[in-house]
Formats: structure tokens, C-alpha cells, sequence
């Protein structure tokens, strides 16, 4: 339960600052857990573990351009406003630099007015809830005036916006991508279909504590952050049958394994729901829904590399990891994946 037990060294020269031209031309490390043995692929071969029968579960939401960089109201001061989640109707949670020069009621400009910031109060830790005023449609607006809110990691700038979305991205509301998706084509995703898997869709609005390292000492100790998802009837129909029958339940990314796993812990099967969860799995849990996942390499003392452990065993996952960096794996958000099955 030390948070020190889930760090390990990475070369900085391993963490992908860009993404590859082709999204499926990746690495993939093939984890098994039974036999405790890994196995160097190309991504494409995870058609290879495939079976009929199986349902691959993707998230569809959508990266929103949710960077903001503008003026504060009374100085003149910079400020960037990094939206985070919507909380209500304009309120929005967000994370603010610098965080001094903002107090309750401060109004940031952005675009020259086309957007503005109201602060309605500071939470600390960086996060402010902000209402936005503006005219039209927020996300039209957003397209004008935002960025990609890029893991603090990428260093790099990225050309083509559309690498940071999945080809099935969707419904929007995300401050980051679900990355493990980012390797799939429209194409892999047909010949995936036509193997006899079941393609179905979740959506978990993914929130930057996903990308936060643990603070505390023993994990136990650790505040989640609260994502907010949704599984309509359809999805939720197929699953259900998917168990009856035996068949594997595949979850593409940690966001699809949180929502699947947060509703199969709270209602004992899948159901159509939209809630907020906070669920954080580490060693000790006891999955309920997912029987293989594909997923990236995780940061170092995040909660991640915790839920993966906590599938595959933490020293078998520590020991893949080891031999992903001798193999010159890349890592995190446009690196390599992982099948863990």
C-alpha cells in the first residue's frame, strides 16, 4: 500500500512527444497473467487475440479544446484557464495559473470578449469553479478561442489536433484524451467487427487527477478525482449477454475499465445509468466486469499504474514495465500499448 511500490525509471527519451503517422503502426506488449509471460506484437495483432464472442468496450467521448489563455478584467494580467469538467448549466470546474491573482468574482476576457470567466469560487489546489458568459454555442466558441489541453508531459506541438482524439470520438467533454483508444483505425476497428466481437460504446469524460501522481504516502490515504459517465440500454443489453454466456469483456483504456467496473460494483450487472464516479482500484480489488484490457504505459506513482497492478499483479506489472523501457518501449499518451489478458 506505499506509493513508492509503483514508481519505476524512465529515460525521458521514452515518453512520446508526438504521435505516430499511422495510429495502429504501435508496439504491443502482451501480457499474459495466468502464465506470467509477456510477448512482443505490433498493434494490428491484437486482431490475433480476438476470439468470437468477445465485446470490445471503447469510450467515445470527446476531447474539448478547453485551453484558454486571456485577460484578466481589472489589470490586464495573463491568465490561463484550463477547463476541467462541467459541473452545471456555464459552471465550470477549472484549473487556473496563476492561481494569486484570482479571487471570487474576478472576470477573465478571452478573444476579446467573446468569452469571459466569472470566478464563483476558489477550491484550492489550483481549481477555481468559473461561470462563462458568452453568446452562441459554448463548444463553437471553444473551437475558436481553445487549445488542446496536452498532458504537462508533451513538450512538443502538435500539429494535426485530430491525433488527439480517437476515430470514434463523439460526445464531448473531456480535458484529456482516453489514449489507449488512439491506436485504433476505422479499419482495425471493421475487422475487429467482422472476427465476431461485439463493438459497443461507454462514455467516461476524462479529468487531469487521472494524470496526477499520488502525494500520499500510503494510497489508501489518496482523494480520488470524480469522472462523470454514461452507459445507455443497448450497451448495457450486450454486456449483460456477453456475462451470461461466458464470452470476455474487453475494455480499450482505464476510463472504459472505471465506468464498467464502477457500475458492476454499485448494481451487480450493467444497467443504463449517468452518474459521477470516484472508484479507485488497486491491489485488493476484485474486478467484476472487465476480463482483459488494453491500455498504455502509465506514469510512474499514479493511480493507473495502480489499477493495472492491481489486475495483473503488481511485480509482474513492474517487471513488464522494466522490460518495456530495456525494449525501448514509448510511453504515455502517443506511446506503445499494452493487451493484458
Amino acid at each position: 500500500m506505499n506509493t513508492n511500490d509503483y514508481n519505476y525509471d524512465l529515460p525521458e527519451e521514452l515518453i512520446a512527444q508526438t504521435p505516430l503517422k499511422d495510429r495502429s503502426a504501435s508496439r504491443l506488449l502482451v501480457l499474459n497473467r495466468e502464465r506470467k509471460t509477456y510477448e512482443d506484437k505490433s498493434f494490428t495483432d491484437i486482431l490475433e487475440e480476438f476470439v468470437e464472442g468477445d465485446t470490445l468496450v471503447i469510450n467515445d467521448t470527446k476531447v474539448i479544446p478547453a485551453r484558454l489563455i486571456g485577460l484578466k478584467e481589472e489589470t490586464g494580467a495573463k491568465i490561463e484557464i484550463l477547463l476541467l469538467k462541467n459541473i452545471e448549466g456555464d459552471v465550470w470546474e477549472a484549473l487556473s495559473k496563476p492561481m494569486k491573482r484570482l479571487h471570487v468574482g474576478t472576470i477573465v476576457n478571452f478573444g476579446e470578449g467573446l468569452l469571459k470567466a466569472k470566478v464563483e469560487s476558489i477550491v484550492g489546489e489550483g481549481i477555481v469553479h468559473v461561470r462563462l458568459i458568452y453568446e452562441g454555442i459554448l463548444m463553437e466558441v471553444l473551437e475558436k478561442l481553445g487549445t488542446m489541453p496536452l498532458p504537462p508531459y508533451i513538450h512538443e506541438e502538435l500539429k494535426d489536433q485530430g491525433r488527439y482524439q480517437t476515430v470514434y470520438a463523439e460526445i464531448p467533454g473531456s480535458a484529456a484524451a482516453p489514449t489507449a483508444g488512439l491506436h485504433f483505425t476505422d479499419e482495425l476497428l471493421e475487422k475487429t467487427k467482422a472476427k465476431g466481437v461485439h463493438v459497443v460504446h461507454v462514455t467516461l469524460h476524462v479529468g487531469l487527477g487521472t494524470f496526477r501522481p499520488v502525494e500520499e504516502e500510503d494510497i489508501r490515504d489518496h482523494v480520488m478525482h470524480t469522472e462523470h459517465f454514461m452507459m445507455s440500454e443497448e450497451t448495457a443489453k450486450i454486456l449483460n449477454e456477453t456475462k451470461k454466456r461466458g464470452s470476455r469483456i474487453i475494455a480499450v483504456g482505464t476510463t472504459s475499465v472505471r465506468t464498467i467496473e464502477s457500475i458492476m460494483s454499485k448494481y451487480g450487472e450493467f444497467k443504463a445509468c449517468e452518474e459521477d464516479t470516484a472508484i479507485f482500484i488497486y491491489p485488493g480489488y476484485t474486478f467484476k466486469g472487465v476480463d482483459a484490457m488494453i491500455t498504455n504505459f502509465h506514469l510512474p506513482k499514479s493511480t493507473l499504474i495502480m489499477l493495472v497492478s492491481a489486475f495483473a499483479d503488481r511485480e509482474f506489472i513492474l517487471k513488464a514495465y522494466e522490460h518495456a523501457v530495456e525494449s525501448e518501449y514509448r510511453f504515455f499518451s502517443f506511446g506503445d500499448a499494452m493487451f493484458i489478458k
